[in-house]
């Protein structure tokens, strides 16, 4: 089954399994030319799904502020990491982006 035929089926009736949110992608920075103040090379991001952006070439990533933005595919490498390595990375873009909104306050 081709991928494109996989996504347009529609499945009748009900799964018994439960749903979970899909696992956080992450990629390495291996291009930062022109967008040194944005991405520095070698630093791992986490990244969004976004369809649309991927269709078009592009990925959703999100900076050390908690923040997302779009970048060329082909700045980065995707990249499995470790638990505690995600925790790590997750972990510190929601704390610098809650402490963010704090100090707004």
């Amino acid at each position: 089954m081709t991928a494109s035929a996989k996504r347009k089926s529609r499945a009748v009736g009900t799964s018994t399994r439960r749903k979970t949110a899909p696992a956080a992608t992450f990629v390495v920075c291996v291009r930062d030319e022109g967008y040194e103040a944005s991405l520095e090379r070698n630093k791992i991001y986490a990244v969004l799904p976004d369809d649309e952006a991927e269709r078009r070439g592009d990925l959703r990533v999100v900076d050390e502020s908690g923040e997302d933005y779009l970048f060329a595919a082909d700045r980065f490498v995707a990249i499995e990491v470790p638990t505690a390595v995600s925790a790590s990375v997750l972990g510190s873009s929601r704390l610098k982006s809650q402490k963010r909104g704090l100090s707004r306050s």
